[in-house]
């Protein structure tokens, strides 16, 4: 087999589905988890109910650690052998949690599963860019999220299901056949983007070279740090959404439903983002939904100190909120590629790192501060969305809302 290639490439209607498929790997190893929480504490003896929340974090870490090193990998050989090598990896050690013998285990094997997993997001946005810029790269990848935020709408209730009629080993065994059909698309139909006369060496000086190439452009690096504060904000729900679901709005089993609701509501509006950065462009639409973010994350936080909040106000909340979501990271990370597409990968692995990490420790951190009330994960919102606001501004030189680049 050749370029995976062989044969027709696909169109583009394919290119999309198998892309986010790609990238929906990593959302469904976190979101199919949540059911399983109450199981896991029980079966593993967890001291702390809070602590829970480190499965998911243990495998963002390895997800974001893992980006740095399959960023200049992937500049290096290609798009798909890393893809595949990491596919592998996120199978084997899938098969190898179900089998944990206690947490501490648990959580080194969900550290590799996300290791092998960051070459999904690394992937993912490389083939992108490599193929489009621009408003059309905008484009593509808030179409690739509108099937991408497929996944929690029906991972948690997938998941749900499993722990209901057996045990939460099961889950993982899910994941198992997810990754290896996906792997097996990918090797038969994803074509190599990256031009041979592209690819750079593993020297130390090349590697050097690429991460200074990264790391001097301001402009990118403010759009590449902003979405760590964002998605901050959502690990912090995540940590907490079987507790507030459960406990304080005792939804029980059905909690997967109101969370399907608001995964619903963000992919509208990666919809709505593809359909709009064309005729209004990507900042006017990502500066005025951060705005939007910070506001209604101060509505959400003050009306909570005054008790707690009835379940239609908090779903109409965070349901907006989310909504603007869809408006930021995508815009942000096309934002902070755009001027960096000769070294697409290692971009992709910086960013990643500094998002997947920086968010999963906010978000661990927003977590472990829940205290049987949403207040916490309201005020962890505002303070990061007005963090996002600050990294903007400075990339920007103070100047939101233009049409043109700013000066770098």
């Amino acid at each position: 087999m050749t370029n995976a290639a062989a044969g027709k490439p696909p169109n583009r209607r394919e290119f999309i589905a198998l892309v986010a498929s790609i990238m929906a790997l990593n959302a469904m190893a976190i979101d199919i988890m949540l059911p399983a929480f109450d199981r896991i504490i029980d079966a593993l003896a967890v001291d702390d109910s809070n602590h829970i929340q480190f499965v998911l974090t243990a495998y963002l870490v390895g997800f974001g650690i893992g980006q740095l090193f399959l960023g200049p990998l992937s500049d290096r050989f290609g798009r798909r052998r890393p893809l595949l090598w990491g596919l592998g990896l996120y199978v084997v050690a899938a098969m190898a949690a179900a089998f944990s013998p206690d947490f501490g285990t648990l959580l080194v094997l969900r550290m590799l599963q996300g290791f092998g997993a960051a070459a999904t997001r690394i992937v993912a946005v490389a083939v992108v860019r490599d193929t489009f810029s621009g408003r059309a790269m905008a484009e593509v990848m808030s179409l690739v999220f509108v099937v991408f935020m497929a996944v929690p709408v029906i991972a948690p209730a997938i998941g749900q299901v499993i722990v209901l009629v057996g045990p939460w080993q099961y889950i993982f065994f899910a994941m198992v056949v997810m990754g290896g059909s996906v792997a097996t698309w990918a090797a038969y139909r994803l074509p190599e983007t990256l031009a041979p006369e592209n690819r750079r060496g593993l020297s130390v000086r090349a590697i050097t070279e690429g991460f200074a190439i990264v790391f001097s452009n301001r402009l990118a690096m403010m759009y590449g740090l902003a979405p760590a504060l964002i998605f901050g904000a959502l690990f912090g729900l995540l940590n907490t959404a079987q507790p507030i679901y459960t406990q304080i709005y005792g939804l029980g089993p059905l909690f997967p439903l109101a969370f399907a609701a608001v995964a619903i509501v963000m992919a509208v509006a990666s919809l709505l983002n593809s359909r709009l950065v064309g005729r209004f462009g990507m900042r006017p639409l990502s500066h005025s939904a951060l705005i939007g973010f910070i506001g209604l994350s101060s509505f959400w936080y003050l009306i909570s100190l005054f008790g707690p909040l009835p379940l239609w106000l908090f779903m109409i909340t965070v349901s907006l909120t989310m909504f603007l979501f869809g408006f930021m990271v995508n815009n942000f990370n096309s934002l902070a590629m755009e001027p960096l597409g000769r070294v697409a990968g290692t971009a992709s692995s910086v960013f990643g790192f500094m998002q997947t990490v920086g968010g999963a420790v906010a978000g661990v951190t927003v977590g472990q501060f829940y205290n049987g009330s949403v207040t916490p994960i309201a005020l962890g919102y505002l303070l990061l969305g007005a963090g996002a606001l600050v990294l903007v501004l400075i990339g920007e030189r103070g100047v939101l809302f233009r049409t043109q680049h700013a000066p770098i």
